[in-house]
């Protein structure tokens, strides 16, 4: 069934339908997947996305409509039986949202898993392991093929993932979100990976929110819009614009808010003395004033996220350091969160799904873990917890189609909006925020924007860490750079843009070669 650009279709849906129970959740959608193509979907978070593309890949099945795949040759036929298994002898792999690997074997044996190489009698252990090592050598990772999987950090286990791909020789191969968690090189590495089975007429799905990768990759883009198909179209006609209004469904015109100024005598709400990081030399020192946005960037690994946990106490420091962090001018020494909750500083993880929300419980049950010392005394006040809950419903938009359901069942995006009315139940007044955007539609993006912006204006202090070096310029009224476990340096007012946050990043400047100290100078204002 070759097309008038001469790629033949290997995967097509028409009129697919999917229902949850007595709740439809997509509606009629046509797809049409052909070989060497990457064909890009778009979507707000509970869009649909992620049940379309376990559907094309027979993790779920159909409620309505068709499915279609090619037999290699030109033709195709309509497919009634439709699993995993049957997938992925067609040639169809998934490389899910979710890891999908077994922890305690090794990264060889995880490759081929399900696909392992045979000889006579037993496994042929020392070819597979010298094919994984091939296909690491691929994507240029020095990952053991005999390490244990359980022991990698969260990128090395989605190279992994990636490989596994590779020796399942795929002829259609779909990608949920796989650069949320890879640095930049490491998405680089992938984009030529997915070059290379284009050019070998593989046909690939690409699932992502970061509309530069789109732009980038895709062939084709398919939006999504509650269900909905909004439609197809060649990737050369639309612009990121287009593709945001498309998501959406209205103008995107001020995705980041204008930000409040922060007052020249703002009171110094926290402030951080010579903390040293475990296995660091340098201490790192800083401040935060009352409603400001203090932005840190850095590389994946630059000890953003370590430097908060030691603040906060869930992390120690190096053995030996007398830092000293003080709070409105009292120093304090944090055990434990509730710690901090109870001085009014509080913490939202950028890992929601594994430390931030339970989702295997209930939606209210969430909300109120973090904040039940204001509803209860021997017993929790029910009614008190119902009223809190509704009106964090209407505050953060928080969407559902059934209050009953477990938070693991809610769309990324709001399960993201669930974590931040939990952590803002506690009324605190400094909010530490960690990747507060990480695998977000843009819809979703700019809602938590405005919240941020309207946390300021009352008087709130924040700390913004980010990956997203869009985001820490956008946001933040000055920018604290590290690099290897120490603040290398401090930008504010002009300074904040790209070019300066990489140099200071990769350790290009640091502040001892400059006079931007972190603590100087606290008052800045915003970018407009």
């Amino acid at each position: 069934m070759p097309d008038k650009n001469n790629k033949s279709v290997t995967l097509s849906v028409r009129k697919l339908r999917k229902s949850f129970g007595p709740v439809e959740v997509l509606h009629g959608i046509d797809l049409t997947l052909r070989g060497g193509e990457v064909h890009a979907i778009l979507g707000e978070n509970g869009a649909g996305k992620s049940t379309l593309v376990k559907i094309l890949s027979g993790f779920e099945q159909l409620s309505g409509g068709e499915l279609h795949i090619s037999d290699g040759s030109g033709s195709s036929e309509r497919i009634d039986v439709w699993n995993n298994a049957i997938a992925e002898q067609a040639g169809v792999v998934l490389i899910h949202q979710e890891f999908n690997l077994a922890e305690q074997l090794t990264v060889a044996e995880n490759i081929f898993l399900g696909n392992e190489i045979r000889g006579r009698v037993f496994l042929d252990k020392k070819t597979m392991r010298t094919k994984a090592q091939e296909y690491l050598d691929i994507l240029r990772s020095d990952i053991d093929p005999d390490a244990s999987v359980d022991q990698l950090p969260v990128s090395a286990k989605q190279m992994v993932e990636i490989a596994k791909a590779q020796a399942k020789q795929a002829r259609v191969l779909v990608l949920d979100e796989p650069t949320a968690v890879l640095t930049q090189q490491e998405s680089q590495v992938l984009f030529e990976l997915i070059d290379r089975f284009r050019q070998e007429g593989v046909a690939i799905v690409f699932i992502s929110h970061k509309l530069d990768e789109i732009e980038q990759i895709a062939d084709v883009i398919t939006v999504l819009r509650d269900g909905e198909l909004v439609g197809s179209y060649p990737a050369t006609e639309l612009s990121k614009d287009d593709m945001a209004r498309l998501m959406v469904g209205r103008e995107l015109s001020s995705l980041f808010p204008q930000m409040p100024k922060v007052p020249n005598a703002a009171e110094v709400v926290l402030r951080v003395s010579d903390l040293l990081l475990q296995g660091n030399s340098t201490p790192s020192s800083f401040e935060l004033r009352r409603g400001e946005i203090l932005g840190f960037s850095g590389l994946v690994g630059s000890g953003r996220t370590a430097l908060m946990e030691t603040v906060l106490g869930l992390r120690r420091p190096a053995k030996g350091n007398v830092g000293n962090v003080e709070l409105r001018g009292e120093r304090v020494d944090f055990k434990q969160l509730s710690a901090a909750r109870n001085k009014g500083v509080a913490y939202l993880t950028k890992d929601r799904k594994g430390s931030g929300l339970l989702l295997e419980k209930g939606l209210i049950f969430n909300f109120s873990l973090f904040s039940l010392h204001k509803i209860s005394r021997f017993l929790i006040d029910t009614k008190l917890e119902e009223i809190a809950f509704e009106k964090a419903i209407g505050t953060f938009d928080i969407r559902m189609k059934d209050r009953s359901i477990a938070a693991g069942n809610l769309s990324g995006g709001n399960q993201q909006k669930l974590l931040l009315a939990k952590i803002l139940e506690a009324e605190p007044s400094i909010i530490i925020i960690d990747e507060p955007t990480r695998g977000i539609d843009i819809g979703t993006k700019s809602q938590i924007y405005h919240f941020i912006a309207e946390l300021v204006a009352s008087g709130h202090s924040l700390i913004l860490i980010s990956s997203d070096i869009t985001e820490v310029i956008g946001l933040s009224h000055r920018v604290a750079v590290m690099y290897h476990g120490e603040i290398s340096g401090v930008l504010e007012s002009d300074e904040i843009e790209e070019h300066e946050i990489m140099r200071y990043a990769t350790g290009l400047k640091s502040k001892h070669s400059h006079n931007n100290e972190v603590e100087q100078s606290g008052t800045s204002n915003a970018k407009a």
